[in-house]
């Protein structure tokens, strides 16, 4: 019997997470990278790594592809993964079981604190979410075309081993960037993947789901909880509107909303086993944490 393979495009955070818990589970785990550099640290520490712009290794990838993972976010053309992808898809006459897209709960835009469901409206207020939102109708409109089981998966900030406000204040640079009534929505990286795994075992083409924890919170909120439970003084405090404060940083307050995932749970049998950011930060604290997934 053939190994089930994952290929995994785009070796991020993410990406090499997913990649970790397919070999973990028996599969064989390739992952693409640009970078040369890169590729050579993902196959040091045992992945697979493949070239994007190598047309020959990305068709020989997806041939033995039994899923295959999107995980790299949307340029000005759209979704690099599908313009590499789907040449390579072609050309092989592949037909994985399974194509899962990565987005992003930006393609919701602001709900003033109000609860979001994946069949709402997408009203995308940011160039990133409107980019997301053009990116998974393509990838929807192309499984419909060939024929090839598509889900799509929005997430809201990822957090985890090396990528959390314990990292932050452990190293100085966290601050409190207040805006009163502003709501955020996460997900820890192992709660992620694991969702998308629980979607390879129960596909549904064309679906969506929210992979969120079930606590909506402020920013502000987590960071003075975990200030306090690692015995720090609380960091430094400004207004979302100070100049100091970064564009980038400023859009993210731009869409204050309550992610459901409802839907997951219901018909993925998934369940986070950090329901809450206090579970997953506790878990951070934790004498044997691992401090970062990415090496």
């Amino acid at each position: 019997m053939t190994t089930p393979s994952l290929l995994i495009f785009g070796a991020g955070y993410l990406g090499v997470a997913a990649a970790r818990e397919a070999g973990r589970r028996g599969m064989t785990a390739l992952a693409t990278s640009r970078d040369a550099d890169r590729r050579a640290a993902l196959e040091t520490g045992g992945l697979q790594a493949v070239d994007p712009q190598d047309g020959a290794a990305m068709q020989a990838a997806v041939a033995q592809a039994s899923a295959i993972l999107i995980t790299a976010p949307p340029d000005g053309r759209g979704c690099p993964g599908l313009r590499a992808l789907s040449p390579a898809l072609g050309a092989s006459g592949a037909y994985p079981d399974w194509i899962g897209y990565v987005s992003s709960t930006a393609v919701y835009g602001d709900r003033a604190g109000g609860w979001v469901f994946e069949d709402d409206a997408l009203n995308a207020a940011s160039l990133e979410g409107a980019r997301r939102v053009r990116a998974e109708a393509d990838w929807l409109d192309a499984g419909r075309g060939m024929g090839l089981t598509v889900q799509i998966f929005r997430l809201p900030g990822i957090y985890g081993p090396g990528r959390s406000v314990v990292d932050r204040l452990r190293d100085g640079s966290a601050r409190i960037v207040r805006k009163p009534g502003q709501i955020f929505n996460r997900i820890h990286v192992d709660d992620a993947v694991a969702g998308m795994f629980a979607s390879i075992a129960r596909p549904r083409p064309g679906a969506a789901y929210n992979l969120c924890d079930d606590e909506p919170s402020p920013a502000d909120e987590v960071m003075s909880w975990a200030a306090e439970r690692m015995g720090l003084p609380g960091p430094l405090e400004v207004d979302w509107t100070d100049p100091s404060v970064s564009d980038a940083m400023r859009r993210f307050y731009l869409d204050s909303k309550r992610i459901s995932n409802a839907r997951a749970k219901a018909e993925l049998g998934w369940r986070p086993l950090y329901p809450t950011w206090r579970e997953g930060l506790e878990a951070q604290l934790a004498p044997t944490a691992p401090q970062t997934l990415v090496r």
